[in-house]
């Protein structure tokens, strides 16, 4: 039997609805993931916890992932996605400025959209977990790898710029220690804000950089 155009486009938005329906239950057992690590722990979490967190059904868990360890490299693959994407497009719009793109990669990692304390806290969450699991480290380590390469390259060309007198390698490791450092006083609830973070790494470049970097900006 031939369909017709109108029967094929009804059956096509049909399942366009499905892939839909599965991607938006999956992203809601994801986000309620976070959730519960932000609020339970890594060892406390538990697919039933997720499972009322979204709103859904233990059988719903089970279905799309199996398992709670699958459940939780999802969870991280997803998290590690939207670090990368969050930075890459900081970078490619600061444009071919080395100072303009070190200043856009420090503030990327205080956005609204990533630095938020339920976030932070899945973060530590999968940190605490990563020595004792290969996986966890495998899946962050090339990009964590890239992440550094870049970082290390500017750290590079503005010593060649500005006659600074610090070691490339030294500098990078002592910034996104920094920028860590941050990002653990954060989860920590003690007082400090988003915007006091990032104007504390900003002070951090006006000390290492000073022939690049205002307060306001790159030079």
């Amino acid at each position: 039997m031939k369909l017709t155009p109108e029967v094929r486009e009804a059956a096509d938005t049909e399942k366009r609805g499905r892939k839909a329906s599965k991607e938006t239950r999956r992203q809601q057992l994801i986000e309620a993931t976070i959730d519960s690590l932000a609020k339970r722990g890594y060892s406390e979490t538990t697919l039933a916890d997720v499972a009322d967190g979204a709103g859904l059904s233990r059988g719903i868990v089970n279905f799309h992932f199996e398992s709670k360890e699958k459940l939780l490299i999802a969870t991280l693959q997803f998290m590690a996605d939207e670090y990368a994407a969050n930075w890459g497009a900081a970078l490619e719009k600061a444009g071919d400025r080395a100072a303009a793109q070190l200043w856009a990669l420090v503030a990327c990692d205080f956005d609204r959209k990533i630095c938020t304390k339920r976030k932070l806290a899945a973060w530590c969450a999968f940190w605490g977990e990563a020595k004792s699991r290969p996986t966890y480290q495998a899946l962050c380590g090339a990009r964590d790898v890239k992440y550094q390469d870049i970082f290390l390259a500017l750290c590079q060309t503005l010593k060649d710029e500005g006659g600074y007198a610090y070691d490339p390698d030294g500098m990078t490791l002592a910034l996104c220690a920094s920028m860590e450092g941050l990002w653990l006083r954060l989860m920590m609830g003690d007082g400090l804000t988003r915007e006091k973070a990032f104007a504390a790494a900003v002070e951090y470049l006006l000390v290492a950089f000073p022939k690049h970097f205002t307060r306001e900006g790159p030079k």
